[in-house]
């Protein structure tokens, strides 16, 4: 989109960022072209700005506050302000003359001023956020609020509150702007039906077609349910020994079972012999229900023929057969099917009696609530004009901060703000880094930032653990691992126990690089060292052993036959050493060659040995950008956020002594004699080089004591 409006660009991280400064730049934001933010997309949740800000800006309530959803909120303040620059002023509270003369503004004034009216401040002239979200005690003291919510205080009815407590107890509530929980219309309609459904139901369970065997059936349905699945196991079982003899042994489970049960103490209740047959099984045989039961089934047998065979067969029916079982199941049947049917349960405890009342007067119930909730959404335009304060304070305090980290990043980059996705200070090996964000965990795409991430487990007493990923952009990794501690200061200076438990290895700086082939060269030596010292105790254990050996029978052992000189072994000696010596001749003549090139010579030395590290490290540290570590916890950025080797050491710091401090080097615990040995061996390397370099100037005939012939 083309705008007549100037916009003022800054260059900061390497990249072009756009400036907010006045109201004209939020007014044209939506002209912008999108391609110019620096994001498009940040999460909800896990930022150091205030949640419920951002939960207003997420109109669609999916946890990401898009670029549409920023210039929507712009658009919605712009007729409350005079000027629309006050969005940019980052503070707390309002005056009420920044209100505009517009419809929006009158009406926001005038609920300003009611506010601050119900909290006894009715002659000041600016609102604070603090007033504003006291909302909830101006609500409260007033029974309808506008939200279409009513609560048992709306009414002055006593006969209308108590329906409205039953249909909270039944139907659940809703809160309203006082945070009291009330009800809608749609729960009054659904109490209703609840009413009338559930008397349509009670009625039907009283009739004869329901209680097929009167006021037995229930007991009678209860006994049934409590055997069915067993009594339809037995003649199962019955049927299958008439069709095919050859069953009747395994239907009545084998004679070893039983052996193995028998060697156990066993109770009537046992799994083991609950899971038996209800009786012995024998080809269409009828069961009988007062003898040969299965003990741990006798009782509900018993309870099945006085609740439910005796009142349709009589008491004389003591066997029962497949057919009758059915026909008792038939009967049974039709009193369980509309009892699982039930419907309006939620309204059952209140009673049929207090129900049928309920259901006489429901026309006139529905007819006083809904005048009642109506009467409440009368006021909604005022009491949203309430609630809009409190919006617009929260826009005025929050929406600099949100800009400034979405639009562009000059928080990120400015040494007198931090950036809201910033947690906090991780400190740890004599070092601090202030680029510490909360995240849930490792991610595979952080890693294409190319910045050292350490991941740490936070911990603090009394608080949820966090994780957070800190990245190290000055310094070394020497002393970077897994399991390492340190100290986490969130924004609120809370203090966290921080362990590293991952880590993403990525050059820090081109320090690092320079000294790496060294450090990796003397590790190699203090491997080897430790290699060939293993290798040597080894060995010299061995010849102790042996030689402890030989000694304990020396009487025994032949003496040892002299040995022969090898003059071989002497001239390889003597080659080999010649060979060492014409290279290393060939290496100083070489180099002694070189006259007054000869720094040129060393300084090559260096950048053969350290100069491919350090061009890695150098496009590597060049490439290092917030980018995906950000979009891994949730954001969409649209630039290459970079973070260059300047901005890397403002980032992270190193422990330096503070100006003007006094070092006293005496160290009572220092090793003199180390030191001393140290000491010789610096300058005797010192006076090596030296007369190097002198007997290479006098060879170059550049020593100025040299003569020149």
């Amino acid at each position: 989109m083309s705008s007549q409006h100037v916009w003022n660009f800054f260059r900061i991280g390497g990249f072009d960022q756009v400036s907010l400064k006045t109201a004209a730049d939020l007014e044209n934001l939506h002209a912008l072209d999108q391609k110019l933010w620096a994001a498009l997309s940040c999460p909800v949740k896990g930022l150091e700005l205030d949640e419920k800000t951002l939960v207003l800006l997420d109109t669609d309530k999916d946890g990401r506050i898009r670029a549409p959803e920023l210039l929507a909120a712009i658009a919605w303040a712009k007729p409350f302000f005079k000027d629309l620059g006050t969005l940019l002023s980052g503070q707390d509270h309002l005056s009420l003359d920044a209100l505009a003369d517009t419809a929006e503004g009158r009406a926001a004034l005038a609920s300003a001023k009611r506010i601050l009216s119900s909290l006894g401040k009715a002659a000041d002239t600016s609102i604070s956020l603090a007033d504003a979200s006291d909302t909830a005690k101006l609500f409260a003291a007033t029974k309808l609020n506008g939200d279409g919510v009513i609560t048992p205080a709306s009414s002055a009815d006593p006969a209308l509150s108590a329906v409205i407590n039953e249909i909270l107890a039944t139907q659940g509530g809703t809160p309203d702007r006082s945070t009291v929980a009330g009800i809608d219309a749609a729960r009054v309609e659904a109490f209703f039906a609840a009413v009338a459904a559930h008397l349509t139901w009670a009625d039907k369970a009283g009739s004869p077609e329901v209680l097929t065997l009167g006021a037995d059936t229930p007991a009678a349905a209860a006994a049934v349910s409590a055997v069915r699945a067993k009594m339809d196991d037995y003649f199962g079982r019955t049927r299958l020994a008439a069709f095919d003899s050859r069953a009747l042994g395994a239907v009545n489970r084998a004679e070893a079972d039983y052996l193995a049960f028998a060697a156990k103490d066993m109770t009537i209740t046992a799994d083991e012999v609950a899971g038996f047959p209800l009786a012995r099984i024998a080809a269409d045989q009828p069961l009988a229900l007062l003898s040969g039961v299965n003990p741990a089934w006798a009782s509900r047998i018993a309870t099945l023929h006085q609740a439910a065979v005796t009142p349709v067969f009589g008491a004389a029916t003591t066997t029962l057969t497949e057919a009758q079982w059915t026909t008792l199941k038939a009967k049974i049947d039709v009193y369980a099917v509309h009892f699982s049917a039930k419907v309006g349960a939620t309204v059952e405890n209140l009673g049929l009696p207090r129900l049928r009342e309920l259901h006489a007067g429901a026309d006139a119930s529905r007819a006083a609530l809904a005048g009642l909730i109506a009467e409440d959404l009368a006021l909604a335009p005022e009491f949203e004009s309430i609630a809009s304060v409190e919006k617009l304070l929260r826009y005025t305090r929050d929406f600099r901060p949100l800009l400034h980290n979405y639009v562009n990043f000059f928080d990120f980059y400015s040494p007198d703000h931090y950036a809201i996705f910033q947690a906090g200070s991780l400190y740890l090996d004599s070092r601090s880094t202030e680029f510490c964000i909360e995240v849930a965990g490792p991610s595979p795409l952080a890693a294409m930032s190319k910045a050292y991430i350490a991941y740490c487990d936070l911990k603090r007493p009394g608080c949820a653990p966090r994780k957070i990923a800190a990245c190290f952009t000055n310094g070394d990794s020497d002393y970077l691992f897994v399991g390492r501690n340190g100290v986490f200061y969130d924004r609120q200076g809370r203090d966290w126990d921080a362990t590293i438990s991952a880590i993403v290895d990525n050059p820090i700086s081109i320090r690092q690089a320079f000294f790496s082939p060294y450090k990796k060269f003397i590790r190699m030596i203090e491997e080897q060292a430790a290699k060939r010292a293993t290798a040597a105790e080894a060995e010299s254990t061995a010849r102790l052993a042996t030689a402890a050996e030989k000694t304990a029978n020396a009487d025994k052992a032949p003496p040892a036959p002299p040995k022969k000189f090898d003059i071989g072994v002497v001239a390889a000696l003597g080659v080999a050493a010649g060979a060492l010596g014409t290279i290393l001749g060939g290496f100083i003549s070489g180099f002694l060659g070189l006259g007054v090139w000869m720094p040129a010579g060393v300084l090559g030395i260096v950048l053969v040995i350290s100069g491919p590290s350090m061009a890695i490290a150098w496009l590597k540290l060049r490439q290092r950008t917030i980018g995906p570590i950000l979009e891994a916890n949730g954001w969409a950025i649209n630039g290459r956020v970079k973070i260059n080797i300047p901005f890397g050491t403002k980032l992270t710091a190193r422990a330096l002594l503070p100006k003007g401090s006094k070092l006293d080097l005496n160290d009572p615990y220092l090793d003199h004699e180390a030191v001393r040995k140290r000491r010789t061996w610096v300058y005797g390397i010192l006076f090596g080089l030296f007369a190097l370099a002198a007997a290479a100037a006098w060879y170059a005939k550049v020593w100025p004591f040299a003569v020149v012939g």
